[in-house]
């Protein structure tokens, strides 16, 4: 890190990083347990475009990115779960004959959450030895959390010779947050974590969990600025605006019996029907449901290879957010504005769940220089804040790195 600006770009270095984590995660390993079976590892990811859509069954674009949490395992002779943080300098354990769901506030959560999953789901699961090394930056946005589940999920079927597909695993991790970690999240952070592909983005329907990789030009960077603010409402805010869109689907069954969520509005129907709801309440579903569409449109212009557009519907997507979803703040409008200020730059927009974090830009590979610079320095001009400015390529999904040892 040097400026604000976290250069994490080329594939080269991507490699490197992860042979050094692989041996870093199994040496750790060898110096508590001995010997590990395995280490695995599992991506974050950044949202391309389709924000606040997937609690609507609707569609969303992330990509995984190169930062990977490793998680080294090994099987042990009794029934306990043994973990160690690199990160953390910790190590917790726990009895699998005795687990009790609920969150503690500790970073131990993510993982005992999984061990629990896997054994409601009738498992047997092994007592195992953990090592636990993040490398998805914590708190930038960038799903540290996910990251982790899905790393340890590997892991520990592994350690107990069982095999699940991607799309239970990614559900078992979901439920793991719900539950032991007390975080109501969609299944978008865990589904691209497992299936994510180099270059690519995924266009997910959240309601039938179907999926396609779309191709990212070679010449093309996403850029993640981190606006380094987080407001204090964004929880409530967020329960509250889920409580409109479930009230406006209420509203418009009235007229539309067949509808399950807004995935099954259009925004004609909306038109029609919904002179009845709140002007909250209103704009709340315009959102849902224009986002949807520029989800497909999106997935459209990257298969035309139209950069242009695509980087169009970002910007709309973000006047969106900020304007009926209200779920902008000043900073992250600012960082949006500065990024279409600079050459190179196809769209920008806030991404995640608002008020503050981060956003996404797509930028020209030979123009991602000037605009790290030109972002970081006029940004901290204008808050006193120095953000941190993430370049990257869309990257492999988790997987099994003991190859790289």
């Amino acid at each position: 890190m040097e400026g604000g600006v976290d250069h994490y770009s080329m594939e080269s270095s991507e490699q490197v990083n992860s042979q050094a984590a692989t041996r870093l995660v199994a040496d750790r390993f060898r110096k508590l347990y001995g010997e590990p079976g395995g280490v695995f590892r599992a991506p974050g990811r950044v949202n391309l475009i389709g924000e606040h859509t997937d609690y609507s069954d609707g569609f969303v674009m992330p990509a995984a990115l190169g930062f990977y949490t490793y998680v080294a395992a090994g099987p042990r002779t009794d029934r306990s779960l043994d973990i160690y943080s690199i990160d953390f300098d910790e190590r917790r354990s726990f009895d699998l004959g005795s687990f009790a769901a609920g969150p503690t506030g500790h970073w131990s959560d993510y993982v005992r959450g999984i061990a629990g999953v896997l054994q409601d789901r009738g498992n047997a699961i092994q007592g195992a030895n953990l090592v636990v090394k993040g490398g998805v930056p914590i708190g930038a946005g960038l799903s540290s959390s996910a990251a982790v589940g899905v790393a340890t999920a590997l892991a520990l079927l592994a350690n107990s010779g069982l095999t699940w597909s991607g799309v239970q695993v990614a559900l078992a991790c979901q439920r793991a947050e719900h539950e032991y970690a007390g975080t109501k999240c969609g299944v978008m952070d865990q589904f691209i974590s497992l299936f994510g592909k180099a270059n690519h983005a995924l266009l997910l329907d959240c309601r039938s969990l179907g999926y396609e990789l779309l191709r990212i030009q070679d010449h093309v960077r996403i850029v993640v600025c981190n606006t380094m603010v987080r407001h204090e409402l964004a929880s409530g805010e967020y329960n509250r605006r889920r409580a409109d869109c479930e009230e406006g689907v209420r509203f418009l069954r009235q007229f539309l019996p067949e509808i399950r969520a807004l995935r099954d509005v259009n925004l004609s129907q909306l038109e029609q029907y919904g002179a009845g709801l709140s002007d909250v309440t209103f704009k709340r579903c315009r959102h849902v449901i224009t986002e949807n569409a520029r989800v497909l449109n999106a997935a459209k212009s990257l298969k035309e290879s139209n950069l242009v557009r695509f980087g169009a519907l970002m910007g709309e997507s973000h006047a969106s957010l900020r304007d009926d979803y209200q779920v902008s703040c000043k900073e992250l409008d600012l960082m949006v504005d500065l990024a279409n200020q600079c050459r190179g730059v196809y769209g920008a927009r806030m991404t995640g769940g608002g008020f503050g974090g981060c956003t996404v830009s797509l930028v020209q590979a030979d123009a991602v220089d000037k605009f790290t610079v030109a972002v970081a320095r006029e940004y901290e001009s204008a808050t006193g804040l120095q953000p941190q400015i993430y370049l990257c390529t869309a990257a492999d999904g988790a997987d099994e790195v003991t190859r790289l040892l």
